[in-house]
């Protein structure tokens, strides 16, 4: 017996649209910088200890660099973050792999630091909880599996969902916030490429 759908019919023709737009954008991975070879640690493995952690080090200082850039969409995602989480709507993180795991520790990290509840600031990976220590890259590949993760949580209008996800790219990520955006929830991403699916 197929189960019912969980969506509105405009809900549903909504994700519809967006994935058909997301997924005619796409380019092959090797295009986007997360993927590409860097030509400053190519010879790693033939480098000493302390030019591997000078290499490591000048990569970091671009960090800085790239942060200082979109200062003001950040500005911007503090403020809607805030003014959510003071009518008392949720921050939720959605994020696959490493980019998922790091969602999942500032959740974590969130009650001790701040003293909120621990349902104020949560995280959602692709492939659950036990993705936290080893890969499932089935699930992050799976859009509606994002999908089912924001319907487990319940998302709504009073929350904020962030994508996190380094390509930009992600199915799982794109899933969970096309969801979220659907459900009138505020929607921000954060990814390591311009331009990508994500901002779309």
């Amino acid at each position: 017996m197929e189960r019912p759908s969980p969506y509105t019919p405009p809900e549903r023709e909504a994700l519809a649209a967006n994935e058909r737009r997301w997924r005619r954008g796409l380019e092959p991975l090797s295009v986007l910088d997360t993927e590409k070879v860097n030509p400053a640690t190519t010879e790693i493995d033939r480098m000493s200890p302390l030019e591997i952690v000078q290499a490591i080090n000048a990569e970091d200082a671009k960090v800085a660099q790239a942060v200082q850039q979109v200062l003001p969409d950040i500005a911007r995602a503090i403020e809607g973050i805030a003014a959510k989480l003071r009518l008392g709507g949720r921050l939720i993180y959605a994020g696959a792999g490493t980019s998922g795991r790091l969602g999942a520790l500032d959740a974590s990290e969130c009650p001790p630091t701040f003293n909120i509840a621990q349902e104020i600031v949560i995280a959602c990976i692709a492939g659950g909880q036990q993705a936290l220590g080893q890969a499932h890259e089935d699930f992050e590949d799976s859009w509606e599996a994002g999908q089912a993760d924001m319907t487990t949580v319940g998302v709504s209008e009073a929350d904020v969902v962030v994508g996190v996800t380094a390509s930009g790219r992600t199915p799982y990520v794109r899933g969970a916030v096309a969801y979220a955006r659907a459900r009138s929830a505020l929607t921000i991403g954060l990814a390591c490429n311009a331009n990508t699916p994500l901002e779309q």
